[in-house]
Order: structure tokens, then sequence, then C-alpha cells
């Protein structure tokens, strides 16, 4: 009997104009904007692949190691096309240098946007099956019984030996079947358009990823055909169904999100914070100052001059400069050559650097004890707290969970970040490990210009599937425990209710 009912409600929802119309607009919405998205994508790996290209001849050209601006990109992520979440709203370019510790909040955007693709920026595969399939499943659901209910058929098929559970339990798995169709078709779409596109290198790992995704997709469609189901079951017309259901989706899919991303900002208190600890940092940066200025009063050359008065073909520079919150110390002289009568200060200016550098180093950490739980409290528990919030909406769950997969998520943009700073570490290291602060190529290129060859290449791989799923588990379960309340609630209604 049950495989006859579920037979009955596939047949009876494919028959529908509602299915063919919401089939249709998917189709067409989810490949007109794949299609916007792979250009998108081609034009950013393009822009990547230049920028990476172009800093590493820029830094191959520095003569001096204290003037090489070492820069690192952040590769677009393939799996946006699903989720674009972060990834092209924040930084892919970040500045490494032993005087700052970089962060997410510090970096640029490199490569300049479309004005025609940027109407899509919001607009992906996840969004389309957020609006367009969760008002497909409410369709299918706001008459399942209410308007069985107004025909009389409810009443007849409980005149047969059926449960009231199995009922439900065949227009679930019926509904679900129709739903999977659309949204199984505009992924493989979706594939083929991917697969046949040089940019795309999709691994196992991405295509485990994707099948989390239709996963996800399927566990928040079901939620909104619970909550059809469960509308329908309290209601005793289709019409007043239809209203209830439709206001629902508008608070659950449009208002409450943009809502609470409306009201979601930083407390005047936090701003109060951040400034006593650029003051903390300020004063961090003047202690290693007074310091930097005692060593050069003491050295055997009179005076405070950190340039030991030498004079080239090149530069010289010394500032404090600061971020939106934090300090650092900046300081080089590029000679490309010195003049013969300032080779005798040339021992004093290695001996000042190889002092100096260490110092610039311990004083960036120090700093950045202090920068951190400012940056998090401006910036990642506000997110957090949005992210929170939006939860109590499918919608943020649902969003939540395959920006997680795809790795577009926050935590998968600071893993980029975190690689930053470990390869900033490196290349401190290699300079403390081969003396390049008290090296004559710190500040002069006059015999000899930097080796930048041996200095190790930046690299960064993506979070690998086990970390992605991770992260993502805990919005799966929260999914999961909502269709079970959903499903127990209508099955509780219904078999309360008179047919």
């Amino acid at each position: 009997m049950l495989i006859s009912l579920i037979r009955r409600e596939i047949l009876d929802n494919l028959m529908t104009f509602r299915f063919a119309a919401a089939t249709l607009i998917t189709l067409l919405l989810v490949v007109a904007n794949t299609v916007v998205l792979v250009k998108d994508f081609d034009r950013r790996l393009a822009s990547y692949n230049t920028a990476v290209k172009t800093h590493r001849q820029k830094l191959r050209e520095t003569k001096t190691y204290s003037a090489g601006e070492i820069r690192v990109d952040r590769p677009p992520n393939p799996l946006s096309i699903f989720n674009v979440g972060f990834d092209k709203r924040l930084g892919n370019e970040i500045w490494i240098y032993h005087a700052f510790v970089p962060t997410l909040w510090d970096a640029e955007m490199s490569g300049s946007d479309n004005p025609f693709l940027n109407i899509f920026t919001s607009i992906d595969v996840s969004f389309i099956f957020e609006v367009v399939l969760s008002l497909m499943a409410l369709m299918f659901a706001y008459d399942a019984l209410a308007g069985e209910r107004e025909r009389g058929t409810l009443r007849l098929v409980l005149t047969h030996s059926v449960s009231r559970g199995t009922i439900l339990l065949a227009k679930y798995v019926g509904a679900m079947l129709c739903l999977l169709i659309p949204l199984a078709l505009s992924l493989i779409l979706s594939l083929i358009l991917l697969t046949t596109n040089a940019s795309f290198s999709l691994g196992t790992p991405d295509f485990l990823r994707i099948g989390g995704f239709v996963l996800a997709s399927l566990s928040y469609l079901s939620v909104f055909y619970l909550i059809g189901l469960l509308i329908s079951a309290a209601t005793q017309r289709t019409s007043t169904a239809l209203m209830i259901s439709m206001f629902v989706w508008g608070f659950l899919v449009l208002v409450y999100p943009n809502m609470i991303l409306a009201t979601i900002k930083p407390s005047a208190q936090l701003q109060t914070r951040a400034e006593s600890a650029v003051d903390e940092m300020k004063q961090t940066w003047d202690e290693f100052d007074r310091e930097r200025k005692r060593f050069l009063a003491n050295d055997a050359v009179p005076g405070e001059d950190w340039s030991f008065g030498m004079v080239g073909i090149g530069g010289l520079m010394e500032s404090f400069e600061s971020s939106d919150v934090g300090y650092y110390y900046h300081s080089y002289i590029d000679f490309e050559g010195l003049y013969e009568e300032f080779e005798p200060q040339v021992p004093h200016a290695q001996k000042y650097f190889s002092y100096l550098g260490p110092r610039v180093v311990n004083t960036a950490e120090r700093t950045w004890l202090v920068r951190k739980p400012v940056l998090d409290n401006i910036f990642v528990k506000p997110a957090n707290s949005e992210r929170t919030l939006l939860k109590f909406s499918p919608v943020g769950v649902y969003d939540a969970a395959t920006q997680r997969l795809a790795g577009t998520d926050l935590l998968g943009i600071r893993d980029f970040f975190d690689a930053a700073r470990q390869y900033r570490q490196t290349a401190i290291d290699y300079f403390i490990n081969n003396d390049t602060f008290g090296s004559l190529q710190w500040f002069s290129a006059d015999k000899g210009a930097a080796d930048w060859t041996t200095l190790p290449q930046f690299s960064f791989q993506r979070a690998d599937f086990g970390a992605n799923a991770k992260r993502a588990l805990p919005d799966f379960c929260l999914l999961l425990i909502t269709n079970l309340a959903l499903f127990m609630a209508m099955f509780l209604i219904f078999r309360k209710s008179e047919v």
C-alpha cells in the first residue's frame, strides 16, 4: 500500500503546472547563472595568475632585501560557484613583512571587478535553491492534506486499512523524490559546464563536497516541505494554508535574514577597546624606538643617524606607519651603489640592521598579541553572532553548511591568512639563518644584488574534505533535528485532526 501511495503522490506532483514551471525556472536560473559565474571565475583566475607573476617578477628585480615587497595571493575557490560566501567579498592579496603580522583585515583586493558581473555577486546555486526550490517545496505541501480534506479524498483513503503515518510518509517520500528532479538536473548541468571548462580542475574531494552540497540542499528543501505539510495539516482550507505558507516563506527567506544583517553592528564599547589597544601598541613601538635610539647613541659613529651619513645611488626611508588597528616600523636604505668615501660606515650599518631586525620582529609579535583579540572582537564576534542568529531560519543554517563545505566561509578564508602568517615566519627564519639582516645586501646592492631565488616560495592548499565536513557537521545536524521536530509535530497534529 505504501508503494502505491508513493506512486500516486509522484504522479500527482509531476502532472501539475507548478512542477513544470518551477523546474523550468530553476534550470534556467542555475544554467544562466553558472555561465556568468564561470566567466567571472575565469577572470578572477587570470587576475590571480597575473598578480602572482607580477609580484614575483617585481621581487626578483628588487636590489636589496630591506626594500623587497613579498606579496602572496589567495587563489579563487572553484566551488564558489555553488556558494560564493566570502570568496569575493574579502581581500585576496597580503604583504609579508617582518615588522608586521598580517591578518585578513589587512588584505587588499587585487584585480578590477566587472560591473556587469557584480550584479550577480550574491547569486549562486545555493541562493537559487534557497529562494526558488524552497518556494517550490511549500507549493507542493500547502494543499497536500488540506486539499484532499476539502475534496473528500483523504476520508476515502482512510476508510481503507491505511494508517495516518503511512499517508504522511507516502506524501513526504513522493514529494522529496519530485523535488530531487530539478535539484539533480540543475546540478548536473552546472557540473557539465564546470568540467568542460579548462579553468576548473575538480578532484575527488571536490566531488565529495558537491555530494555534501546535494545532501544539505535536500535537507533544506525537506524542512520547507515539512513546514508546508504542517500548515496543511493544521488548516481546513487550502486558501488559508496558502496564505500562511507564503507568509512563513517570506519571513524565513526574505525578511528575517535581512533584518539580522541590518541590526548587527559593532558596539561603541568595541570602539573604545580598539582605541585602547592602539594606544598600547603605540607604547610598545615607542619603547622599541627608544631602545633603537640608545643603540645609535652608543655606536662608534657620533649622533643618532640610522643611515650613518651614507650617500649613494638610491634612497632612504624611515617611518612608523599605521593600519586601521595597529602600527609598524619601516626602515631601509636602498642603495644600488655607495660612494667610496662611505665604505668605512658599512660595518656600522650592518651591525645596526643586524641588531634591529630581530627586535623589529619581536616587537611586531608583541603588538600582534594585543591586536589579534581586538580584531576578533571587532570583526569575528559580530560575524559569529550574526551567523548564530541567522540559524533561527533554515536559510541561515543551509547557507552556513554549504559555505563550510565549499570552503568559502570565514574559516575557509582565514585558512589562507594562517598560511600567510606561517610563511612570514618561514621568511623570517630564512633571514635569521642566513644573517640577511646583517648582510650588505640588506641595504645596498653595491657588491651584488639580493638573491631572492633561494627564498622559500609560498604555497597554499585549501582545507581537505574532512576538515570542511567537520566544520559543516553541526549545521547538518541542526537541519536533521529540525526535520525530525517538524515531522513529529506534523504527525501529532494530523493524528488529532478531524478528516
